[in-house]
């Protein structure tokens, strides 16, 4: 059985949800690289003693990076029963990490609060993957559902 068989035919959104998350991620390295030169702070040195700015910009890189792994994991899993849902919460999430990384880069650390709004897609998504796992449950266990007329 090829694995493209065993994917919902919406997985393709979830795939653009994943890109768009590289984009993010990217843009947010770039920022950290551009910042290093604008504040003199050199390799290996993460954060700078004398600027709050370039700390407020590693530190939105640095959070974002801390989160994305489980981000990727509930995406998929949830993805695998409700793409279109996982997809959408997936921009959802990706775009607040911008609004997050903005709000954070004016030098205040309250600002940060502007991507508050990605914590619906830090929620629901978790909450559709356990539900995949119990529907994986339950077929695996011989329970079948039957479609509504």
């Amino acid at each position: 059985m090829e694995i493209l068989e065993l994917l919902p035919s919406s997985f393709g959104y979830v795939i653009f949800a994943y890109f768009y998350s590289w984009i993010m991620l990217s843009y947010l390295g770039i920022k950290v690289g551009a910042a290093r030169k604008k504040y003199d702070v050199k390799y290996p040195t993460m954060y700078s003693d004398k600027e709050q700015v370039f700390n407020c910009i590693q530190r939105a890189h640095q959070n974002t990076l801390e989160v994305y792994p489980q981000w990727l994991v509930f995406q998929t899993i949830a993805a695998l029963v409700y793409p279109t849902s996982a997809a959408v919460l997936g921009a959802i999430w990706v775009t607040s990490r911008f609004s997050y990384a903005w709000g954070y880069y004016t030098g205040d650390p309250a600002k940060r609060m502007k991507g508050a709004y990605g914590y619906i897609a830090s929620w629901f998504c978790p909450l559709f993957a356990l539900f995949t796992k119990e529907i994986c449950l339950a077929i695996a266990c011989g329970f079948s559902f039957k479609q509504p007329l």
